[in-house]
């Protein structure tokens, strides 16, 4: 009784504490998830998983909020990301919350998510624990399962390819990645310092006719928003364009019976001092993917808070372009009880 009221309290602390760091009006919660236990016993390699969630002020009581799941890079906690990218506050305009998970020093020395590991690349070990982790969220808050999203950066924004992969057909409505890589670009973490500065050097079209041999015809595509910067020494944009290639390839083989996806007219738009080029990839008459390449930007979050590494305040803001992208789609009919469906999977 004792323990259980120690554990209340503390808590109860950190929330208070964390609360200063919400970087908007609202609740900025503190928790861990626990990995289940199989049957009564505890499993050798059972993990937990640290995060911070946001939730905006004023949740009416019948209320359900779309959620984003966002997901920092390399040498980033979960605090830190939410202050790169003022992410609650754009959120908390919106309505919006946000659950950030924080990759451990233990799993990680560098903090970086783990994308490219055999486990993760068939939606397990890391993958299953995020999943795990948001679905438990989404079961203990007001959220509307049908609009669940996800957005990273770098490492972040490569795991972000995997969870959309492996399990985001049923579960995210959209997906945003920021200087990431493809899906399957690596399975070691040397291919993946590779990948990183050279692209992969695979051929596409081999390892998307391995992805698509693992999904059922027709299988959903998540909608997905690519940003990357022309001067990225860290993730070389080449990345950027083989995930479009990637998502192009990959539509075809899942639905050989539509028109083949088509490349809109190219936008070149001055936002915050900086310009960059907006491209579209429409499909069965919906956009696909969009891809963002900002002029000058190297690798760091657009438009982010000049404190943290990896941010460069000049625009444009990512963060709001991300939520712009994402909030206006939402699981279609038949699979928005997503949250309900991935835990069949």
């Amino acid at each position: 009784m004792l323990t259980r009221l120690y554990n209340w309290v503390r808590r109860a602390l950190l929330r208070r504490r964390a609360s200063a760091d919400a970087g908007a009006s609202g609740q900025w919660l503190a928790a861990v998830f626990h990995e289940p236990r199989a049957g009564s016993s505890l499993v050798a390699g059972q993990r937990d998983l640290p995060y911070r969630l946001y939730l905006p002020a004023g949740i009416l009581d019948t209320e359900r909020l779309p959620l984003l799941l966002m997901l920092h890079g390399c040498r980033q906690t979960a605090v830190e990301f939410a202050e790169v990218t003022r992410m609650n506050t754009e959120a908390g305009a919106r309505h919006c919350a946000v659950l950030y998970p924080e990759q451990s020093r233990k799993f990680n020395s560098l903090r970086c998510w783990n994308w490219f590991e055999p486990k993760c690349l068939v939606g397990d070990g890391e993958a299953a624990l995020i999943v795990q982790t948001l679905l438990h969220v989404i079961d203990h808050y007001p959220i509307n399962a049908a609009r669940v999203y996800v957005a990273g950066l770098s490492a972040g924004g490569a795991m972000a390819a995997v969870l959309c992969a492996t399990r985001g057909r049923n579960l995210f409505a959209a997906c945003a990645i920021h200087s990431g890589v493809m899906f399957h670009a690596a399975t070691t973490s040397l291919q993946a310092v590779q990948v990183m500065r050279r692209g992969s050097s695979a051929s596409l079209d081999q390892i998307t006719q391995q992805i698509a041999s693992h999904l059922p015809a027709g299988s959903r595509l998540v909608p997905t928003l690519i940003i990357h910067g022309t001067d990225d020494q860290t993730v070389n944009p080449v990345n950027a364009e083989q995930m479009i290639e990637q998502t192009r390839l990959l539509a075809q083989r899942l639905h050989p019976e539509s028109d083949p996806p088509t490349m809109r007219n190219e936008r070149s738009i001055d936002s915050g001092g900086r310009r960059y080029r907006q491209q579209d990839m429409t499909f069965d008459s919906m956009v696909l993917l969009r891809r963002i390449l900002i002029e000058g930007l190297g690798h760091a979050w657009s438009g982010g808070d000049a404190r943290h590494m990896f941010s460069d305040p000049a625009g444009p803001d990512a963060s709001r372009l991300i939520l712009e992208f994402l909030l206006s789609r939402k699981l279609p009919a038949g699979v928005s009880e997503g949250a309900e469906r991935i835990r069949s999977l």
